[in-house]
Order: C-alpha cells, then structure tokens, then sequence
C-alpha cells in the first residue's frame, strides 16, 4: 500500500506494529483487557517518535496501558489513528494529548460491533460450515479450508487497517489543527466514549434479586421495585460502587476476590438470584 510521507515514521516501523499487533489476543488480561497487546504494539513507533524525550515517552507508554478492548482483526485502524496522533503531538506545540485516548475509546464500539458481527458471526460461520463439511469425509482440505477462509480476510484487514488508520489520522489531524476543531471533536469523542461505557454497563452487568418483599398477591421482587424506580439501576449502582473502590486504590485482584464473595452469599441466602 502506498503510503503518505512522514517526518518521524517509515513503512517498515509501522510493519512493526503490524506484526505485535497479533499479540493484543494472547496478552488479554480482566482488568484493562486488551490495553497490554495495544501498548506492546506501540513499542517501535513511539520510541522513534520521541527518541531523545524520555518523558514525553513514559507519558505516551502510561497513555496506552489504560483500559482498552475491541475486535481483535480491527485492532489496527485505531493503532493507525493512535500513532498519527502520537506523531502530531511530538511535531507540534499545543496538541491536546487526551484526545489521543478519547478517540480509541470512540471507536472502540462501534468497530467491536462491526467486527464481532462479520468475522465472529459470519465470516467464522461460513468457514467451519465448509470445513466441516470436507472434514466429514474425511478430506484433508477441511481444516485447511477453514482456516484458510476465515484467517486469510482477517490477516488483510489487519493489514489495511493499520495503514488506512494511519494515513487518514495524518491527514484528518493535520487538517483539524489547522481549522481549529480539535476541541470540538475531542468533546465528541469524549461523549460518545461515556455512551459506550454507559451501554457496557447496561448490557454486560447483570444482577437478579428474586427476593420478594410481601405476602400473596401483593409480594413483589426486590429486583421489580428497583426497576420500577429506573429500569437498570442496580447494574448502575453495582458498577458505582466498583468505580469507587478502584478510585479509592482497591486492586482489580482484590475487587475480584470482593465480587465472588458477593457471589457466593447471594446465591447461598438467596439474595441473588
């Protein structure tokens, strides 16, 4: 692919991003998720970027260990896009670092939903129908095929994604420094990323009360009056108060450890359900 010309990056230092990138499924950890795969893929260019700053250096690394998940096959695009803006900063004077962050948390929705549903849901769908169907007969071609079909695309749009990424964050970047929208579009991507955090919560987090509170006809489920107060809220409230032991230093081992023991006596006391 042919790429725009940089002052800092080369082709062969984003290929080195390209080829860590694979790592972002094999480092997945509970409490940033995939942010150790994505820093560690970062390594060759930030150093190039800021060789001769160190403190501006340890600064981008801290940037990117924080909390970051999203369809591994896509992964690049915004690896792209983090490392042109990583770039501008180091090239200009007054570039706002924290809409580094605020744009992968923007993206990181709506390119996990676009990947999950085509790789994971479809492309993965087509490839073990026709792999296992050779394989039934026992043709050697089944697992082939199967992987073959699903990793061939996979590996291209990790590879495009990267340099797409990148190519329209220079440009894009470039572009918005100049007309003064930055600000702008750092506010949006700020909010966007809070809708996303806020549609996790409401999705991932589940908690069932089945308790009721009453007797015949009119008992009701703790679950149904919480609900009836705002649909979610205990979801809300849980999320709350993890929020508030990891602001206070609690250890994600520790907030674990926290959670299983609530677990447990709300199954046995019949709490939760």
């Amino acid at each position: 692919m042919k790429m725009k010309s940089s002052k800092l990056l080369t082709r062969k230092d984003l290929m080195s991003t390209f080829w860590r990138s694979f790592t972002m499924e094999w480092a997945w950890n509970y409490e940033r998720q995939s942010n150790l795969g994505y820093s560690y893929s970062m390594i060759p260019t930030l150093q190039k970027i800021y060789k001769g700053n160190d403190e501006k250096l340890k600064s981008a690394f801290k940037r990117h260990l924080e909390f970051f998940n999203i369809t591994p096959w896509l992964s690049t695009f915004p690896l792209g896009i983090s490392i042109a803006m990583e770039e501008q900063n180091a090239l200009t004077q007054d570039f706002d670092e924290d809409s580094i962050n605020n744009i992968k948390i923007a993206l990181m929705g709506p390119l996990s939903g676009i990947g999950d549903s085509f790789f994971w849901g479809t492309l993965r769908v087509i490839a073990t129908g026709i792999g296992t169907s050779l394989a039934f007969q026992g043709n050697i071609l089944g697992p082939l095929l199967f992987l073959l079909i699903f990793n061939v695309p996979a590996v291209i749009a990790r590879y495009y994604g990267l340099f797409i990424g990148y190519n329209i964050g220079a440009s894009f970047i470039d572009k918005v420094q100049k007309t003064g929208l930055m600000d702008k579009l750092t506010y949006g991507a700020s909010v966007l990323g809070l809708g996303v955090v806020g549609a996790m919560v409401a999705t991932m987090v589940t908690i069932k009360m089945p308790m009721k509170i009453g007797s015949g006809a009119d008992a009701q489920t703790i679950q149904k009056i919480f609900d009836g107060i705002v649909p979610g809220i205990l979801p809300l409230l849980f999320t709350l108060f993890i929020f508030l032991l990891d602001k206070k230093g609690w250890k994600a081992q520790y907030i674990l450890l926290l959670i299983a023991a609530l677990g447990i006596f709300g199954a046995w006391s019949g709490l939760l359900g």
